[in-house]
């Protein structure tokens, strides 16, 4: 893949900088318009996934259980982290044009980070849910009622948006002095980073601090949960038994394995393998593929979802008959 800058502006201090210049996927207009299409493609195919998902669990009520709550949850954070990035990628390939303005760059950062931070909180409320349906199943309905489940899902976006909001404004309170040319497509934290004039922002700095540990904390929490599950299902005496536990954990286990592999490599990757080209793939994998794959996983392994889905299509044609 090709990638293209424009010319790189140098500026004197952030207070001067008034847009960003991102990365052009190719120079070429066909590779341009190539680029459009294929996101468009992507973003429809993610939005009508996520969107049949949250309209199928809504409208089910056979689906009103924790499970279906939590990945209609999933959905919608899916459809804001990918409407956060794809739509202007799209319009800059279609216009050949790589401008994205100060406040619009700070937005996306802020709204990306609340999409993603939020998810990876939700994931590991969501691997919770799945230890107690299976360690725990005479104490699920105590555990996880509605109002536990409403205040889990509203602990994950809380967290998730302060978790963006002392990010963002940490980042942007540092001086930029190294141009306005960004080396990715949109605009996200490390790259604002590079055009720092200090380099104080990993020292000491108690907002990454104190998100490491809750990030390392989740992984443990999930990785932990996870174990006790199998230990569990292997101890189930029927095949069939044993099968259908499985059934319920591995799409979670599939989501949580495509987020945390794509967002690892792509941020702890060596430098030494770091490139323009190869940052620029890496990103479309952990920004673009799981919210478009996510509804794939979730419905691909869940007969029940698959039957409520199977309900609504054929309703809505009815319907328009």
């Amino acid at each position: 893949m090709k990638v293209h800058h424009s010319k790189r502006h140098q500026m004197p201090n952030s207070s001067s900088i008034t847009n960003f210049l991102l990365l052009a996927f190719a120079d070429r207009r066909e590779l341009q318009l190539l680029h459009f299409w294929l996101f468009l493609g992507i973003y429809l195919a993610a939005l009508l996934g996520n969107g049949l998902i949250i309209t199928t669990i809504a409208c089910d009520h056979h689906l009103h259980t924790p499970m279906y709550f939590f990945l209609l949850n999933l959905s919608l954070l899916d459809l804001g982290s990918i409407s956060t990035t794809l739509p202007k990628a799209m319009a800059n390939s279609l216009w050949d044009n790589t401008d994205i303005s100060y406040k619009a760059c700070a937005a996306q950062i802020f709204f990306f980070l609340f999409f993603i931070s939020a998810e990876f909180y939700l994931l590991t409320i969501m691997s919770y849910d799945r230890y107690v349906a299976i360690c725990k199943p005479l104490h699920y309905g105590t555990l996880l009622g509605s109002r536990a489940c409403v205040h889990m899902a509203a602990a994950a976006w809380g967290s998730g948006f302060l978790t963006a909001l002392l990010h963002t404004a940490n980042t942007f309170s540092l001086p930029l002095c190294q141009g306005n040319a960004l080396d990715q497509f949109f605009c996200e934290i490390p790259q604002i980073l590079k055009l720092s004039c200090s380099h104080s922002y990993l020292r000491d700095d108690w907002v990454i601090v104190i998100t490491s540990y809750l990030a390392f904390g989740c992984f443990v929490f999930i990785v932990v949960s996870y174990v006790e599950i199998f230990r569990a299902v292997l101890r189930i005496p029927s095949e069939q038994g044993r099968h259908k536990a499985f059934s319920t954990c591995l799409p979670h286990l599939a989501v949580i394995s495509l987020f945390l592999s794509t967002s690892i490599f792509a941020y702890l990757k060596p430098p030494s393998i770091s490139s323009p080209s190869l940052d620029l793939v890496v990103a479309v994998l952990y920004s673009v593929v799981p919210p478009s794959v996510n509804p794939l996983i979730y419905s691909m392994r869940n007969q029940e979802l698959k039957n409520a889905l199977k309900k609504l299509i054929v309703w809505m044609i009815f319907q328009k008959d």
